[in-house]
């Protein structure tokens, strides 16, 4: 799986909390001054995932607040970017005499060369906030820190267009580390960087100053997360795509020429795992073989099978058996924080 480190405060005495909370955020990022009124038994948690160059982190804790002074900024400029995105509670940020505030799936970019405020406050019954970010080297990005400048400590949407699938990508990966091995960090570090990138550009209306193979790979992205949004449709075909993305189908072809599937058997071979992920989930036993199929754009039942058995040697009927009979001799017990079977896996 990818190099991932998981922290949490409560293991540790109270006194020794929050000493650790800041080497552990300093290591994520750079470090910066920060308090909070819980320091004295601070409650925190993390999720570090490092791709190389490249890290993400997933925060869980209570209130507080963090200030990257000029001193701290001329002790060590670590020359990055830090885009946060807001999971849990009310934050802002305070920069070049002015204040945004950036709420619940809301990003902001964040120039540790440069001075600021950040607050951070826990709400809702749980009282605690939350918060996944990505910190990106400056030399990386293929846009002038000048023109960045303009986005920095703003706030940046995370619910629609590149912000939504910026922040569905980065969820992916925090969240499921073990999908993809060591091996794929320098390609998903890449494909990261890129996709932020293309957000970022679009921000300041400067998509055609990208170079070519980073917008390639933003559509690309782009391309798949809507495939897999649409799997259940059974007219979904490369023409549908091409038409949704507003290219041309021999552009879209050309956009998968250096990928191991084309379009059509990218689409197969998703639809495919769906099925056989609902045909494994106890949850789901009582649905019919044909509905499960249908559900996932399947709308025969003899090309579903022919398909299924092609794929992984044996009927969806007796994929199924086999696994009601694996969790018979070997029960696993779910567990609270599995997805559920409609869980949107993209990537």
């Amino acid at each position: 799986m990818l190099p991932t480190e998981s922290v949490d405060t409560a293991r540790l005495p109270p006194a020794d909390r929050w000493p650790y909370w800041l080497e552990v955020t300093g290591r994520a990022a750079a470090p910066i001054a920060m308090s909070s009124e819980h320091a004295a038994e601070f409650r925190g948690s993390a999720r570090l995932v490092d791709l190389g160059g490249v890290s993400l982190t997933r925060f869980r804790y209570q209130s507080l607040s963090g200030r990257r002074t000029p001193r701290l900024i001329r002790q060590a400029d670590p020359g990055i970017y830090q885009l946060a995105l807001t999971l849990a509670g009310s934050s802002g940020i305070s920069a070049r005499r002015q204040h945004t505030a950036v709420g619940r799936g809301a990003f902001t970019l964040i120039d540790y060369g440069r001075p600021y405020e950040l607050v951070h406050t826990a709400d809702g019954a749980r009282r605690e906030a939350g918060a996944l970010t990505v910190v990106i080297p400056r030399a990386l990005l293929p846009i002038p820190p000048a023109r960045l400048d303009r986005l920095t400590a703003g706030r940046l949407s995370g619910s629609e267009g590149m912000g939504a699938l910026v922040a569905q990508h980065l969820d992916r990966l925090i969240r499921h580390p073990e999908q993809f091995t060591a091996a794929e960090a320098p390609r998903l570090a890449g494909i990261t960087v890129d996709l932020v990138a293309a957000m970022l550009a679009g921000h300041l209306d400067a998509d055609n100053a990208l170079p070519v193979d980073v917008r390639q790979q933003a559509m690309l992205t782009r391309v798949l997360a809507f495939i897999d949004r649409h799997l259940g449709d059974a007219t979904l075909t490369p023409q549908v795509v091409a038409d949704a993305h507003h290219i041309s189908v021999r552009t879209l072809h050309r956009l998968f020429a250096d990928e191991p599937e084309t379009v059509a058997q990218v689409i197969r071979r998703r639809r495919l795992e769906r099925c056989r992920r609902d045909l494994a989930d106890p949850r789901l036993r009582g649905r019919a073989v044909q509905a499960i199929g249908w559900r996932w754009g399947f709308t025969d039942k003899a090309h579903f099978s022919r398909a299924f058995r092609a794929a992984y040697g044996m009927s969806p009927q007796s994929y199924r058996e086999a696994e009601e009979l694996a969790r018979t001799v070997n029960p696993v017990t779910p567990q609270d924080n599995d997805p559920p079977a409609y869980w949107p896996l993209t990537g």
